[in-house]
């Protein structure tokens, strides 16, 4: 992590929440592929119009100085069930409700995740989303099932599990309206990987999670044009020394972007360090999270699944009510960042994991980063990497404190 410049002591005052600065300078800035600072960046009508180094010009309008704050692109997620108390598959009115808690937090990007269940529920639940992401309040949808493997279903209705039928992979993209971003299946089921060409011919992420595949099958997937593995290591067949298997098909490959859920709880420091130096750029912060998110413990939903969270770690409720396997998590993407910091990544690394990496793998070009055309999504970050603004689209979410405007 980098040193901190020394704190200046400044008169400091809130910006109105729906006010739009002109300029924004902080000591420290990551423009979403590297930090440096001090930096600014100007807006305009929602868009990122100059960045620079060093002080800005006056020729921006008033300067907004954030200290010794650090100033970085708001966070995408690329797999989030939820938060806020909603559940992303209870409709639009939830979805909206954990985009915006989400982005309170600093994720100014969310790609909905929707968990296994039957075909005809899932088509609503696309149906009813797919809206969203013409109003910009998603970045598309993703199904996390029911393609999976019943050998690693995790926080899945073992019930819904299916092979990916012709039929039901038509219907699904049909149903999202080009509003299914991503995919995730296990490519050992039959026809798995005729439905990865299907799903990549459609323009849909694929992405290889939940799975018992072995390291040729899942080679045989990328080959197929699978291109992204979910959580990484997390709910699939581990690695051997006779038999790679997923995760070592997965990490060498550079066409595959990697997720990983850091969240002190899914990943063991020394992994989350492994993983972030074998992937390098491809490597991406997710939160996987579900309606617990920024809630505290107690009972949420996860599809047709209970789930009770306790300490922060949410864990599937049995049909004897005792607590079963791990269910996504009551993380963020920021929070994510601080823990892949205190795991020992580079501060550079994690926050390029949260921005610029998630964007890329889902070719989002004007977001993820703080360069001129992109659009005006920023996170202003404490020392402790804490969150003290968010702007998103121009306006702040959540009002970043900042000296009086030059």
């Amino acid at each position: 992590m980098s040193a901190s410049v020394p704190h200046r002591p400044r008169a400091e005052q809130a910006p109105q929440a729906a006010a739009s600065p002109s300029v924004l300078r902080a000591d420290r800035v990551h423009d979403g592929e590297r930090l440096g600072g001090p930096g600014w960046i100007a807006l305009a009508e929602g868009r990122v119009v100059a960045v620079g180094t060093g002080d800005p010009p006056r020729t921006h309008g008033p300067v907004h100085d954030l200290g010794d704050a650090l100033l970085a692109p708001g966070c995408v997620d690329v797999h989030c069930h939820g938060g806020g108390g909603h559940a992303v598959e209870s409709g639009a009115a939830a979805a909206r409700a954990a985009a915006a808690a989400h982005a309170r937090a600093g994720t100014t990007t969310v790609v909905a995740s929707l968990v296994t269940d039957e075909v005809d529920a899932l088509a609503a639940q696309l149906t009813a989303l797919t809206p969203l992401r013409a109003e910009g309040v998603l970045a598309g949808v993703h199904l996390e099932g029911p393609w999976l493997s019943p050998l690693h279903c995790g926080a899945h209705r073992a019930a819904s599990l299916r092979a990916p039928a012709p039929d039901d992979v038509a219907r699904l993209v049909e149903a999202g309206a080009g509003s299914l971003a991503m995919v995730t299946l296990a490519p050992e089921l039959p026809g798995a990987l005729d439905a990865v060409g299907r799903l990549a011919e459609a323009g849909v992420l694929v992405a290889i999670g939940h799975t018992d595949a072995s390291y040729e099958v899942t080679r045989a997937a990328i080959e197929a044009g699978a291109r992204m593995a979910t959580h990484l290591h997390n709910a699939c067949r581990p690695a051997h020394h006779r038999e790679p298997g997923p995760a070592v098909a997965l990490l060498e490959d550079p066409r595959v972007g990697i997720e990983t859920i850091v969240d002190g709880v899914h990943l063991h420091p020394a992994t989350v360090r492994r993983v972030a130096r074998e992937a390098g750029e491809r490597w991406i912060l997710v939160s996987d999270a579900m309606a617990a998110a920024g809630c505290g413990d107690g009972e949420f939903p996860l599809g047709p699944l209970r789930v009770r969270v306790h300490d922060g770690v949410a864990r599937v409720v049995g049909a004897d009510g005792a607590a079963g396997a791990i269910a996504g998590s009551t993380a963020t993407v920021a929070g994510s960042v601080r823990s892949a910091v205190a795991a020992g990544v580079d501060l550079d690394a994690a926050l390029r994991a949260a921005t610029a990496a998630p964007a890329d793998a889902l070719g989002l070009p004007d977001v993820g980063r703080l360069r001129v055309g992109s659009r005006a999504d920023a996170v202003v970050l404490g020392p402790e990497l804490e969150v003290r603004g968010v702007l998103r689209h121009g306006t702040w979410v959540k009002a970043a404190a900042t000296a009086a405007a030059d």
